[in-house]
């Protein structure tokens, strides 16, 4: 207790650390004698020294010429081997180390001291390689912190009493690691993990549960309004990003917001990127929009002077015209819709960031902090590549590596073959146009738009306008082929019912993800879509077993068949040799892939793959079962439904989609009115929300694998 000042904390350098004790330079050669690197012995003792307390950690190692074999003073070096930045190895043991030192709020300094073959030492904090020649530099960004934000944000707010809100929630997983989830945070995205999003039902931190963007503001913004309801006294932060900030969600909640006089602070974090880059307007006004310091200390002064005196209110609103005028040279997007706005500032600097929030809270009413952020900082692949880095899947964090997508031998991803498809057809048919909210890449649109830029267009975050701006270009003569993942089009439901399908446009929309997507989890799942469109007029709903089916599917809506929706899934499909030549498919004519009589397997989708190695697998056990293709869910194959009903009692259906309201819904319906009597028995997603997983853990849980196919067919041995 008498040195109790060595456990408050200390600013160096701007930064705050977390108290005054330091532990002195070592070796992992002094510490635990001659061993060779990586010294994981050592690394895991600095990583225990900052776990327990220590601010600063020290390391010192010497990195000897090859021929030297003293240091100074005579030191025998020759049970040590050469420390040399320059090695893969060295580096990226030095590189983790720190990485663990900082994991527990310390820091860590690092002295290289480079010994020559005249005994002269050079101490730095930068070693010296072989001929004294600089080492690559050590990589800052893997020794910067990247949680700047979230960390300013839970020091200033009391959460979660306070309400927090992160949209989309890619961003939220520094917040899950300093809110009790460290421990488990490598489940993240994992069966029976984390959420890869923030969820009520996971934290009390999780203020609302979210995965679609432009949700943050709204929701917020009733809490904020329940909050004043019941007389409790709390902040609510809505995070949003510009990305996000283009849906018109989100301007409906700042909109609502600015008119209600709400307490609500939003905060935009400006990295300039979704997906892809951000497109639009509101991009160039974002990189444009700044309020000078001069500005924001005269407003905040006549406001503090002012606002408690009501008569002057109409000459506080004229004040801030004024401002506006004299300082920001234009109207500012966010005061005219009653928001404060404050910034832009670096949301970076955790210390800024610290006080700017700070003053935040004690300004009643709707304001918005403007924060500029680098995506990815702290990794240099992520920062210097970040649509690409958006989600890279596995990848070698050493060297920044993917593990890209095999191409030679393998079946392509369906994404790629509606990339490349669509290529094909608009070279032949100037008709045809690309449209995308926001994915060009994630959808491979992006391919088609490098080489016919202008018959491209990326709407940003805004599925139903997306879709209304493709009917717009139906109308006016063209083909549009509208991309939207399976999950984000339920946000556009109205405008295909009422601007795509009543008036009977040639829209052809392309409903990527469809199905079980895997890690994203139940916000993600594109298993709605089968049900929700089945019972729209007009439309026709087709689904692809294969890549070389997508590609005839796409081809035939082409041709301008109506309002046309193609759902196909995430991931690889099962045909290396899928450049087939076109042809067109027959509007509601499944297939017949197999003959049988025991049993009829009628499939939707991919799905007919593993349902076609389950039949095989029953065949060799002696259960004789038919496979029907049905490929459209709408309209569907009368001719065939009424031969199956005839023939075959007992009737399997499969589809990756909800069960309720479903393909297998739609053969029960028919066999009804037509007067069978089979007995169906309906395999999909029955009715509740599937938890994240990999794709082929879901589909075992769902009963839509090859494995719970086959224990169905089987069935029809027993009877």
């Amino acid at each position: 207790m008498r040195y109790q000042k060595l456990l408050s904390p200390i600013m160096v350098g701007g930064q705050i650390i977390k108290n005054r004790l330091t532990y002195p330079n070592a070796s992992p050669h002094f510490l635990q004698g001659p061993e060779t690197y990586p010294a994981e012995g050592y690394r895991a003792f600095a990583a225990n020294l900052a776990k327990n307390g220590a601010a600063i950690v020290n390391f010192a190692e010497w990195a000897e010429y090859p021929q030297q074999r003293h240091g100074p003073m005579d030191m025998d070096m020759t049970h040590m081997q050469a420390f040399d930045m320059t090695d893969p190895a060295v580096h990226n043991y030095v590189s983790q180390m720190c990485e663990e030192v900082h994991f527990y709020g310390s820091k860590i300094i690092l002295t290289t001291n480079m010994v020559y073959p005249d005994g002269f030492s050079l101490y730095g904090g930068r070693g010296m390689g072989p001929h004294g020649k600089p080492t690559e530099k050590l990589p800052a960004e893997r020794l910067h912190e990247v949680v700047e934000l979230t960390v300013a944000l839970h020091y200033v707010f009391d959460t979660p009493n306070d309400k927090l809100i992160w949209d989309v929630g890619h961003q939220a997983y520094a917040h899950k690691i300093i809110t009790g989830r460290r421990d488990r945070f490598l489940t993240n995205r994992k069966l029976n993990g984390l959420s890869g999003f923030p969820s009520m039902s996971e934290s009390e931190y999780d203020a609302f549960g979210t995965g679609h963007a432009s949700t943050s503001i709204s929701a917020a913004l009733g809490m904020a309004a329940a909050s004043a309801l019941r007389g409790e006294k709390r902040e609510v932060i809505a995070v949003i990003g510009d990305g996000a900030l283009t849906g018109g969600l989100a301007f409906e909640g700042l909109n609502n917001a600015g008119a209600a006089n709400t307490d609500l602070l939003v905060i935009l974090n400006d990295n300039r990127m979704a997906i892809d880059p951000n497109v639009g307007a509101l991009k160039e006004y974002l990189l444009s929009i700044s309020t000078s310091k001069r500005y924001n200390k005269v407003k905040n002064r006549t406001w503090t002077h002012l606002e408690r005196m009501p008569r002057l209110r109409g000459l506080i609103q004229k004040v801030g015209g004024a401002l506006k005028q004299g300082f920001l040279q234009q109207s500012n997007l966010f005061e005219s819709l009653h928001f404060r706005y404050f910034g832009p500032v670096d949301g970076h600097d955790v210390v800024q960031l610290t006080r700017v929030l700070g003053d935040l809270k004690e300004i009643p009413g709707p304001k918005l902090l403007h924060v500029l952020t680098v995506k990815g900082k702290g990794y240099r692949p992520a920062e210097e590549h970040q649509r690409i880095w958006h989600a890279p899947g596995m990848f070698n964090p050493e060297t920044g590596e993917r593990m890209q997508h095999a191409e030679s031998g393998r079946p392509p991803l369906y994404q790629d073959v509606f990339g490349e498809t669509i290529l094909e057809l608009a070279r032949v048919d100037d008709r045809i146009v690309g449209i995308t909210p926001a994915m060009p890449t994630g959808c491979s649109l992006n391919r088609m738009m490098a080489e016919m830029p202008e018959r491209c267009f990326d709407v940003g975050i805004a599925e139903g306008h997306a879709v209304t701006f493709s009917a717009g270009l139906a109308a006016a003569g063209m083909i549009p082929f509208c991309n939207i993942y399976s999950s984000f089009m339920q946000r556009a439901y109205d405008n295909v019912i009422h601007d795509v399908a009543l008036q009977h446009l040639n829209v052809v929309m392309c409903l990527d993800r469809a199905g079980l997507v895997g890690e994203d989890g139940p916000t993600h799942h594109g298993v709605f879509d089968i049900a929700c469109m089945r019972s729209i007029p007009n439309l026709t709903i087709a689904s692809p077993m294969n890549e070389i089916e997508l590609r005839n599917l796409m081809y035939t809506a082409s041709l301008g068949r109506g309002p046309f929706v193609i759902r196909y899934p995430k991931g690889e499909g099962v045909t290396p040799q899928w450049r087939q030549p076109f042809e067109e498919v027959p509007l509601g004519r499944s297939r017949l892939l197999c003959d049988g009589s025991d049993v009829a397997v009628l499939t939707f989708g991919p799905v007919g793959n593993a349902a076609a190695a389950a039949i095989r697998r029953a065949a060799a056990e002696g259960v004789s079962a038919a496979h029907i293709d049905l490929r459209f869910a709408k309209p569907l194959d009368t001719d065939r439904l009424h031969a199956t009903g005839r023939k075959f009692r007992r009737i399997v259906t499969v589809e990756d989609g909800a069960i309720a309201g479903g393909v297998g819904s739609a053969v029960l319906e028919f066999m009804n009115r037509n007067g069978y009597a089979p007995e169906i028995d309906m395999f999909g997603v029955s009715d509740r929300f599937v938890r994240q997983g990999t794709q082929s853990q879901l589909r075992a849980i769902c009963g839509i694998d090859e494995r719970s196919i086959y224990e169905a067919i089987m069935k029809s041995k027993q009877q």
